[in-house]
């Protein structure tokens, strides 16, 4: 079945009354993230990841892809009317966009920004689309070496090109190695790096590492840098749509943005980072008016934004078809994906076939409404800002230690719903063969639980 008639039928999924109320739900929660500073995608998933315990897998994955577009979309507020990125990705957009907020230009720079999120969006998920069951092909020719290959590759790309020192990477590379290597082979049945304690034989379990890594750690880390005091926020003055100048300036650096960053962002350390520096370097070239750069060049907010949301986009691709993170956001995911006993890579579209085009379908339904949540609601959502730091934080640390005690009981007794389940199976009468069945007596509702007769004591 070609790939048309695939996402025929991942519509028909996506497009079920739960299934678009998980999108709504990721995208508006998203966004508020995306404008929140110092938040991100990464983080809300790793919060999010206890849900996997109880949401169906198709639901669940179209919420996280719903929160990591909307995150993207939501970045450009805080940038246009802060000065301050709500995303690593939005950097570029401030240096622009708050200079267009500044000349009383912020509805424009706002819309050039949603507008080319939506364009790239769009663009980026027709790329995954085509592309994922071409990479599928081409997968499916690999060999265990191939792999071996692809993967050190992939991380030592990663390690060594993000952040400022390339042995802080790699540590941390062989560091999470190690991690992931604790518990009993599932080869040779061999304990590893247990120490003789039976709680580590089923490994470090990934929702407290991705919680404590990206939920604990960065808030602890944007608290330990906050500063007393207000920011200041540009008030949204004038209309809130572009005049006819600024579409034409804008059209093009959409297009561009949206080709150099859906490329960049299927590559093993590619990130959105590198498309949206390189987008801004591009239009700055090709302008016409180069000397607005600085000042509020609408082409420096419209190519880096279209190249951020393309490149998110892009990071889907190696994820579900070779089973291969690009991004943080994209390593959640794929922890998501294990809490659910799915493999992605090359069979992913053969055995779940519902979830993959389910998926892809929902990212169409997805940009279609940040573009209405984005452009009519900017006004709600820029009295986000307007939250209290400390009180966000807060608020972050104590949904991290419920969502991990939720999983992990303090006590050390199962979850209510396996203990329910351990009763059940502990106290059904059995029958055994040739013995007639009777009915106990009152005594059990006075609170004397005897065995009727026909029935051995098997223990309870």
């Amino acid at each position: 079945m070609d790939a048309f008639s695939q996402l025929l039928n991942g519509f028909a999924v996506a497009l079920t009354p739960m299934n678009l109320l998980w999108c709504l739900v990721g995208t508006t929660l998203g966004t508020a993230i995306g404008v929140l500073p110092g938040l991100g995608p990464a983080l809300t998933i790793a919060l999010l990841l206890p849900i996997t315990f109880k949401v169906e897998s198709t639901a669940a994955f179209i919420l996280f892809a719903g929160i990591y577009y909307g995150a993207m979309y939501g970045g450009s507020t805080t940038s246009i009317l802060l000065n301050t990125p709500g995303e690593s990705a939005t950097i570029v957009t401030a240096l622009e966009g708050h200079k267009m907020a500044r000349n009383g230009r912020a509805g424009a720079a706002l819309a050039t920004a949603a507008i080319g999120s939506f364009v790239a969006g769009m663009i980026g998920t027709l790329g995954i689309t085509f592309l994922a069951p071409v990479v599928v092909d081409w997968a499916l020719k690999f060999g265990p070496a191939d792999y071996f290959s692809l993967m050190v590759f992939a991380f030592v790309t990663v390690s060594a090109v993000l952040g400022s020192s390339a042995v802080r990477g790699l540590a941390a590379l062989f560091f999470g190695i190690w991690l992931g290597l604790i518990g009993v082979d599932l080869q040779t049945g061999q304990a590893r790096f247990t120490f003789g304690l039976p709680e580590l034989l089923d490994g470090i379990n990934v929702i407290v590492v991705a919680v404590g890594l990206f939920a604990v750690g960065e808030t602890l880390y944007v608290a330990s840098r906050y500063r007393s005091g207000k920011d200041e926020i540009i008030p949204l003055s004038g209309s809130l749509w572009m005049t006819l100048e600024e579409w034409k300036r804008s059209w093009k650096p959409w297009l561009r943005g949206a080709a150099i960053g859906f490329p960049i962002g299927a590559m093993p350390a590619g990130g959105a980072e590198i498309p949206t520096f390189l987008s801004y370097y591009v239009e700055k070239k090709l302008s016409s008016k180069p000397q607005e750069f600085g000042k509020g060049a609408i082409e420096g907010v419209a190519g880096p934004e279209a190249a951020n949301n393309a490149s998110a986009a892009g990071v889907l691709v190696p994820m579900l078809t070779l089973g291969l993170p690009t991004s943080a956001t994209a390593a959640i995911m794929l922890s998501a994906f294990q809490s659910y006993g799915i493999n992605p890579g090359p069979l992913l579209l053969q055995s779940q076939p519902q979830l993959v085009w389910g998926l892809i379908a929902s990212l169409f339904i997805g940009n279609v409404m940040l573009l209405v949540l984005n452009l009519p609601l900017i006004a709600i959502w820029v009295k986000l800002l307007h939250i209290p730091a400390p009180l966000l934080y807060a608020g972050i640390l104590v949904f991290a230690t419920i969502g991990t005690l939720w999983d992990h009981p303090v006590s050390g007794r199962p979850h209510p719903a396996l203990s329910h389940r351990r009763h059940r199976l502990s106290y059904a009468p059995v029958r055994l063969p040739g013995r007639a069945r009777h009915h106990r007596d009152d005594s059990r509702a006075a609170g004397r639980a005897e065995l009727p007769s026909g029935y051995d004591d098997l223990g309870g």
